[in-house]
């Protein structure tokens, strides 16, 4: 059902035959990028968090080098980063674990994009199941994605 919500929504834009499906999975960083035959760095892996102060959810997506650097993720957003347990990910964000990605969320769950993201033309999202993916340029990345703002909480890719 999440990969079908992703393909409807890229189907409005003309896109949907740009999704890439595999026959293994590429529910992580390093099987996404043995399947796209490229660097692990330009995976576009979403992490999902809870915010317990603002009472919301909220997605992350940064580059597949990169990790939450807790001091920069309290400085941002004023509490410390929490992430989604993988049974409330799909029922919260409307994708499974491995399959989670900034397209056709549900309602309410905010984005952001981290800027570990921009030093590539091109990254690879998932789309709404554990073997699929989608290139995309970071213009049109920035169209899709349904973004709040550009953030800085990331560390290990500078």
């Amino acid at each position: 059902m999440s990969a079908e919500a992703v393909k409807t929504f890229f189907s409005q834009y003309g896109l949907a035959e740009r999704i890439q499906e595999f026959s293994i999975s590429s529910a992580t960083v390093e099987l996404a990028a043995q399947a796209l035959h490229c660097a692990p760095e330009r995976i576009a892996k979403t992490l999902s968090f809870k915010q317990k102060k603002a009472h919301k959810n909220i997605l992350i997506v940064t580059a597949g080098d990169a990790k939450i650097d807790n001091a920069k993720y309290k400085a941002a957003f004023g509490e410390r980063a929490l992430m989604l347990k993988a049974d409330e990910v799909e029922p919260i964000i409307g994708h499974p674990v491995g399959g989670v990605c900034p397209f056709a969320v549900n309602p309410g769950v905010e984005i952001y994009l981290d800027e570990s993201l921009k030093r590539f033309e091109s990254v690879y999202p998932a789309c709404g199941n554990p073997n699929n993916a989608i290139e995309l340029t970071l213009p049109e990345l920035e169209k899709y994605a349904p973004f709040e703002q550009w953030i800085n909480v990331c560390k290990n890719w500078e």
